[in-house]
């Protein structure tokens, strides 16, 4: 199933009787907590979806900034937003689909094949003339029974030694990448071996996620050719699960590195690199 949708293309669905279940994800880092923005206006019928506090569960800083949630975690939030086996399910969020690929990426792990998400999200249903309504919306609740597994994903080892027969994509900003700022996390730098593909350079000017050739076109000069493994990771596992849509829409498949550098920069003795290219982990700067 193609991970996107676009506004046009929910538009005829909603039109025509044969709406999907539909997901509002609004966060940010600045916002984490979208519930108002959520009750101003959004999509009708749309259940609002808490980042931090249903697609992530909490422990400590060794396992990054927003782990995954449990599968029993992830089912009891599904049952609460409505869904059911076997239903079609679109997720939203503002403009970009960063924090709605988070739900994308979450429900697929888990088992559900109809999953997609709403092409520059929110602005794109309005710019179609889409109705928007204000509010809360409290669902049935759903009887879906999820799984677990179903995207690939690598841990921490993983992750660390992915550079050496494959790809592993830092996709957060070329300034963090480089490790000249770190607004977040303990440690500024990248993980040694990974190669930086800033996942909002794979959207258009519009916010809207460019063609599957010109996400091909721009990762395979990273050397993402379809036949070595890749991997992405970010600060915390959220945007990277958005370059993995993006990937998935241009036929290319990789795993997510959940803990991110969140988990790694939080961890003695995991080597840092610095420069503005890929360096290997006999590099000295490590985390202490």
């Amino acid at each position: 199933m193609h991970p996107i949708i676009s506004a046009t293309e929910l538009l005829a669905m909603t039109s025509s009787g044969d709406a999907p279940k539909i997901l509002d994800v609004r966060w940010s880092l600045a916002q984490p907590d979208g519930r108002a923005e959520h009750e101003r206006a959004h999509l009708p019928g749309a259940i609002h979806v808490d980042l931090e506090n249903e697609l992530s569960s909490h422990g400590e800083p060794g396992e990054g900034r927003h782990p995954l949630p449990t599968p029993e975690q992830l089912q009891q939030a599904a049952r609460r937003w409505g869904l059911d086996d076997g239903d079609t399910v679109v997720v939203h969020d503002a403009d970009t689909g960063v924090a709605a690929a988070r739900a994308w990426w979450l429900l697929r792990h888990a088992g559900m094949a109809d999953v997609r998400i709403l092409d520059g999200g929110l602005a794109a249903w309005r710019a179609v003339g889409g109705a928007v309504e204000s509010g809360t919306v409290e669902p049935e609740p759903g009887n879906v029974r999820l799984g677990w597994g179903h995207m690939p994903v690598v841990d921490i080892d993983e992750a660390a030694a992915l550079p050496g027969g494959g790809i592993l994509l830092d996709v957060r900003a070329p300034e963090r990448y480089r490790g000249e700022v770190e607004p977040m996390d303990p440690v500024a730098g990248h993980i040694p071996g990974a190669v930086n593909a800033p996942n909002l350079d794979l959207l258009g000017p519009d916010g809207t996620f460019r063609t599957p050739e010109e996400i091909r076109d721009l990762l395979g000069g990273l050397g993402v050719d379809g036949r070595r493994p890749v991997a992405a990771y970010c600060g915390s596992g959220v945007n990277a699960a958005h370059a993995v849509a993006a990937m998935e829409s241009a036929g290319l498949r990789a795993a997510l590195y959940p803990g991110s550098w969140s988990q790694w920069s939080n961890t003695p003795g995991r080597p840092i690199g610095t420069a503005a290219r890929p360096t290997q982990p006999a590099e000295p700067a490590s985390v202490e």
